[in-house]
């Protein structure tokens, strides 16, 4: 049976998309973590706790307030976003990324799933960072450094991304039934500035929370004006995929330019080949659908089952423009 799990995570996680491999990812993390907290329960006996873990596990792959812990264990900027410990913080992150980053990634490409994870959780551990060390009375009293663990700011970064550019997508809510979109991202802010003013003493991962979210308003905004802070993350994992490609087939990247002769007719004939050919692929590709007749919702709809068929990247001007000013409504 363990082998039969075993085969269908691989296969899973080679053949589904981003969100479905950063979910694997992080309950993997997971499941690793607590068979280490219960071996370590079984080895010392009813002496083994949570502090004794903490300093000797959870510690070295958490955020920590202190710069200089940070600064010897780079990892943790990328560790903490993808380690939970408690049943509860796992299930109710992995939740909203599964429905927020579907969404997103249906929209904007699966490309961009795991960039923008990965810098929501940053800034989020920047925000943690920032408030710790400056609003935090058990960090300015001299008590210790505090830390961070969990996915929550990649999230809510995620989150935010799907809710700006789609406010007005349908999501149906167990007990509760269709919601738009907007409002899920504004209820999900709200309760964490208002435990932020309780003095909730998870201040420091609400911040984190909060940093997620202004990655996500920051990265939507500076989208539609064409500046994607994904692109180089983008570049980098291409670039990674068709090395490792390269290599798995047997054959190394190539070292250096490869210069061929080409003789100059043959080029003239090829060029005038292709521009005959494109004129004939132009004259037999289908129009744009028509929205003449269409209400505001219809269209809508029309173009996100076409951003899901056939990427972002081929929605027209037009259509990006009305996505565009649908997402300002």
């Amino acid at each position: 049976m363990l082998r039969s799990i075993w085969d269908d995570l691989k296969r899973e996680f080679s053949y589904g998309n981003a969100v479905t491999r950063i979910i694997l990812v992080n309950v993997g993390v997971f499941v690793l973590i607590n068979l280490w907290n219960i071996g370590l329960f079984l080895y010392r006996g009813v002496g083994s706790n949570e502090d004794f873990f903490y300093t000797t596990v959870l510690k070295y792959i958490s955020m920590s307030s202190d710069w200089k812990f940070n600064l010897l264990h780079p990892w943790v900027l990328v560790t903490h976003m993808f380690s939970h410990f408690y049943f509860r913080h796992i299930l109710w992150n992995l939740l909203f990324y599964q429905m927020c980053g579907r969404i997103m990634g249906d929209l904007l490409g699966n490309k961009r799933v795991l960039p923008i994870y990965l810098l929501g959780g940053l800034v989020g551990a920047l925000f943690f960072f920032i408030f710790e060390n400056s609003l935090d009375p058990i960090v300015l009293a001299g008590r210790g450094p505090t830390s961070a663990l969990g996915a929550s700011a990649a999230v809510m970064a995620t989150v935010v991304v799907s809710g700006v550019v789609a406010p007005d997508y349908i999501v149906r809510l167990l007990f509760i039934g269709d919601v738009k979109l907007k409002f899920i991202v504004i209820t999900l802010i709200f309760v964490d500035l208002t435990f932020i003013a309780m003095g909730d003493s998870n201040s420091g991962g609400l911040f984190a929370h909060l940093g997620g979210d202004v990655f996500g308003f920051v990265y939507a905004w500076q989208l539609r004006k064409g500046n994607d802070f994904a692109f180089p993350f983008i570049r980098f994992f291409d670039w990674i995929n068709a090395t490792l490609s390269k290599w798995k087939n047997g054959t190394p990247p190539p070292r250096g330019p490869k210069v061929a002769y080409k003789n100059p007719k043959v080029r003239e004939k090829t060029t005038a080949g292709r521009q005959d050919s494109s004129k004939r692929s132009s004259a037999n590709t289908t129009t744009q659908p028509k929205y003449d007749n269409m209400s505001h919702q219809e269209q809508l709809d029309a173009i996100l089952d076409k951003i899901k068929q056939h990427g972002y990247e081929n929605l027209s001007t037009e259509e990006k423009e009305f996505l565009f000013k649908a997402s300002k409504k």
